[in-house]
Formats: C-alpha cells, sequence, structure tokens
C-alpha cells in the first residue's frame, strides 16, 4: 500500500531535484526524507530515483509513480474536503402530490439537489390527503398539497384549476353511467367528485383508480373514460365537457399550498422552501395555463 506520506515526500524530492531543497521544502530533516523515499522504493519493488553530485533525477519507474502520486493526493486531498464540508450531513424530507412531481424536479428540486451538494433531499411522493397526514405524524418537513379551500397553516403557492374531459369525437361521456377515472382515495379532487354529486346527476362507475395524471389522460385518450384534468394537460385528443350540460359534478377551483413541520425546520429547509416560491413566481402560475386548440363538448 503506497502512503500518502510517502508519495508527499517523493514528489517534494521529484520537484526539488535535490534531498537538501526538499528536506527543507517540507519541513524534514535530509536523513528522514532519505529514509521514506528507501520505503517507498522498497513497496514498489522499483528503483525511483537516480543520485549523482548535481543531485537527483527520476527513473523511468519514478516517472510512471508520479504521476500517479499526484493523482492520489489530489483525491485524497478533495476526499478530506468532502468529508470535512458534509461530516453533519443534514436531510430534508420533502412530500409532493404524485401528479405534479414532474413539473417540481423540472423548476426547481434538480437545481437544489444541484447546488446543495451536502443535503440529501429525500423526496416521496403520495395523494394531498396522504401528504396532510403523514406531516402531522411528522414523516415530512415539508410539503406542496393540493385544497380547495385556502390553506390555514399553509401558504398559497398557486390555484389549479380542472375541467371533466373526454376523448375528442369520443362517447364514453354519453354512456348512461359514466365510466369514470380518479385519483385514488385521499385525494381532494375525488373528494369533492363525491361530496358535490347529486342524485339528479348521472351515476358514476369508477373504472380506474390512479395516482399517474399520464394514465388518466392516456384513459381519456382512448375513449374508456371520463376524467377531471388539469388545464394544462388537456391537449386536442380531449373534448372539454361542462359539468351542468353533461350532468357532472362541479369542479372547485383547488389551491396549491406549502405546508411545514414547525420542529424540524432549518436554515437549509428555508432555502428549499425560498427556492420553490421563487420559482413559482417566476413561472408566473404558467403551471395552470391551458392548452389551446382543445374541442368542446357540444
Amino acid at each position: 500500500m503506497l502512503k500518502i506520506e510517502l508519495l508527499e515526500s517523493f514528489i517534494a524530492v521529484a520537484e526539488s531535484g535535490n534531498l537538501s531543497k526538499a528536506a527543507d521544502k517540507i519541513c524534514r530533516t535530509q536523513s528522514t526524507l532519505s529514509l521514506q523515499v528507501k520505503k517507498l522504493e522498497e513497496s514498489v519493488g522499483q528503483s525511483l530515483l537516480i543520485r549523482d553530485n548535481k543531485g537527483v533525477t527520476l527513473t523511468e519507474s519514478g516517472e510512471t509513480l508520479l504521476s500517479y502520486a499526484y493523482k492520489m493526493i489530489q483525491l485524497n486531498s478533495q476526499a478530506l474536503d468532502e468529508l470535512k464540508e458534509c461530516h453533519n450531513r443534514e436531510v430534508i424530507r420533502l412530500g409532493v402530490p404524485t401528479d405534479f412531481i414532474k413539473c417540481y424536479l423540472n423548476s426547481c428540486l434538480l437545481e437544489f439537489i444541484r447546488e446543495f451538494t451536502c443535503i440529501e433531499l429525500v423526496i416521496d411522493t403520495d395523494v394531498s390527503g396522504n401528504l396532510y397526514k403523514r406531516l402531522h405524524q411528522g414523516e415530512f418537513d415539508v410539503i406542496v398539497a393540493t385544497h380547495w379551500q385556502l390553506p390555514v397553516n399553509g401558504e398559497l403557492l398557486f390555484t389549479r384549476r380542472f375541467k371533466w374531459v373526454a376523448a375528442a369525437g369520443g362517447n364514453a361521456h354519453l354512456r348512461k353511467t359514466i365510466p369514470m377515472g380518479l385519483y385514488p382515495e385521499n385525494c381532494p379532487i375525488r373528494a369533492q367528485v363525491f361530496a358535490n354529486h347529486r342524485l339528479s346527476m348521472r351515476p358514476i362507475n369508477v373504472l380506474l383508480s390512479t395516482p399517474s395524471p399520464q394514465a388518466l389522460c392516456m384513459a381519456v385518450e382512448n375513449d374508456l373514460v371520463v376524467a377531471p384534468v388539469a388545464e394544462f394537460r388537456i391537449n386536442e385528443k380531449m373534448q372539454v365537457l361542462d359539468p351542468l350540460e353533461h350532468g357532472l359534478p362541479p369542479l372547485p377551483v383547488f389551491n396549491e399550498s406549502l405546508y411545514l413541520n414547525p420542529d424540524t425546520q432549518t436554515d437549509a429547509t428555508k432555502q428549499l422552501i425560498d427556492l420553490i416560491k421563487t420559482n413559482v413566481e417566476h413561472k408566473g402560475y404558467q403551471l395552470d395555463k391551458p392548452i389551446l386548440n382543445m374541442v368542446k363538448a357540444s
């Protein structure tokens, strides 16, 4: 095994070309330095220096070892620096709605990971109802969650509008019993669908329950279900349904908000929160802008 101390001495001798000058450079006696070079030669089983009246020069093996010695010293220094910086590594536990994780990753979370290399960001996704519950159980430091009411103990980020959609030119929305795709239990969007459903409206048959907005959209596009979809996800393969005309429950405006665990806040969590808020402000709530050219059902 090559010891860092021996390599440092070897580099000093190679750069100085003289044992006496090298000894002064690293604050060792010449005899100690000579002994260290000898130990290094014994370790590699090769002669590393050629000594003469003018000083020392490197053998071919010495030249080879010198290039590795520089790299090993550099890696050793980098490892020590990183360990010193990260010996008290902080962990931030963030909860984000499953259907919006990609938006947050693209807008700010990847930026935070890139910038704060000594902080472990643990991201978990779930429906908002579960995120609330888990925050109060101490599982998170920060969550972003959706609710139809204004936040009481949180901070509003932006509003999210959902529309009832069906396949463009499809007939799923014309059936007597509406085939429906919804987010899972404890999702506030699903909760409002059933809370606002009345006996005078057409009956509902839930065919798909998923946290994935991509799965909901694909089921809609393939004329399998009718579903509440965020405005910005609506595309030309879908048609927007008027709730009154088609006997569907009205959908309120939903609020995307930040909620904190007051017992676990640090400077790092505050920086993460500020970054999320800054990115939302910078984007001007464009996450909720509808895609144009969508069809309106007649």
